[in-house]
């Protein structure tokens, strides 16, 4: 994708770091009025009078995307989404982000504008402003860290330790869907290894594809709760997989949970493709992650207020510890909930 012959191709060498910068944030601005001072000086100026929320993630090339079918402009994008989605999960508002990468001398500036492309996108669309970051060289490739800032009311920020036995087990969307769009693009990567003049049809699985290299950090969720006002229990967002997440939930907070395979919400294309893949739907949906959809418990007393809500879906509820986090089957069997996610940390 980068060596195309007959794209403008400018070293970044070029421009220098401050003339990098320069370029790639031009066309920011800033909207949010706790943004004093965003680009252009040694820090970001932020005012507020509420609690600051604060979440950072590292992508790295070749361990978090392969850019032999992820996009620069896509990745730009999801980025910023795999951060918002954490400010979101703490029932937060997000308002700024910073921009930090590591390029290798293969990435020109046209590389990088497609990049910052996808930043800008997701800024806008969020209403979030970029307020700083760095650039450096790498050896290893491309790196890519985003810090996230938000905003949230002392009285409405949730954490994932406050479900107390009761409390339904709640997840937005459906599950499952951006693990399969990974396999998919695998799939079709070594296609087209074998046969490099072979042309990929994803028409059957663009949700699932959309799903692993555009995703959506559910802010509409936290809006929607608030106008039903509901204030969960506790949240957390499923980036490594519901199973790990739920387990995140039930030993921060000290209990125990029951989760209903049947209520598992699936779209219709992930189904049909854990078919074709003879892959089991439900392991898929417990331990598939990024989704970013958000998983939370809510009061038995707020149920009424989120019932037939197609955005939301009851999938279980919480216990007391001693009985352990569980996996009812739809034989009605209870297996134990083990963490088979996502692991940053695993040895190959």
């Amino acid at each position: 994708m980068l060596e195309n012959k007959n794209v403008s191709r400018t070293k970044l060498a070029e421009l220098g770091e401050f003339g990098l910068i320069n370029h790639l944030t031009q066309n920011f601005k800033c909207t949010q009025k706790s943004t004093i001072k965003g680009v252009g000086d040694d820090a970001a100026v932020i005012s507020t009078n509420k609690q600051i929320l604060i979440s950072n993630d590292l992508l790295i090339e070749g361990v978090h995307f392969d850019l032999s079918y992820m996009p620069l402009k896509h990745l730009g994008y999801k980025a910023v989404m795999v951060n918002l989605s954490d400010i979101y999960a703490m029932n937060g508002t997000a308002t700024q982000i910073t921009v930090s990468l590591a390029v290798s001398n293969r990435f020109p500036l046209e590389a990088l504008d497609e990049l910052y492309e996808g930043i800008y996108l997701a800024c806008k669309n969020y209403n979030v402003d970029l307020v700083g970051g760095d650039t450096t060289s790498s050896t290893k490739g491309l790196l890519l860290s985003i810090n996230a800032i938000g905003e949230v009311d002392k009285d409405k920020v949730v954490y994932r330790s406050t479900a107390k036995p009761n409390d339904l087990l709640v997840v937005s969307g459906d599950l499952g869907g951006a693990y399969l769009g990974l396999q998919v693009l695998e799939r079709e990567k070594q296609v087209f290894k074998v046969n490099p003049n072979s042309q990929p049809d994803l028409t059957n699985y663009s949700y699932l594809v959309e799903r692993q290299l555009k995703p959506e950090a559910r802010k509409d969720i936290i809006e929607l709760l608030s106008k039903l006002e509901v204030k969960p229990t506790s949240m957390i967002d499923i980036s490594d997989g519901l199973s790990s997440e739920i387990l995140h939930i039930c030993s921060q907070s000290k209990v125990g949970c029951n989760l209903y395979e049947e209520k598992l919400p699936l779209d219709p294309q992930v189904i049909a493709t854990c078919e074709e893949f003879e892959l089991n739907s439900t392991t898929i949906a417990l331990s598939g992650g990024e989704d970013y959809e958000l998983l939370f418990t809510i009061s038995q007393e707020d149920f009424l207020k989120i019932k037939g809500n197609p955005n939301l879906t009851v999938i279980g509820h919480i216990t007391d510890e001693s009985e352990g986090a569980n996996l009812v089957t739809r034989a009605n069997q209870k297996i134990k909930l083990t963490a088979q996610g996502w692991n940053a940390l695993k040895e190959d």
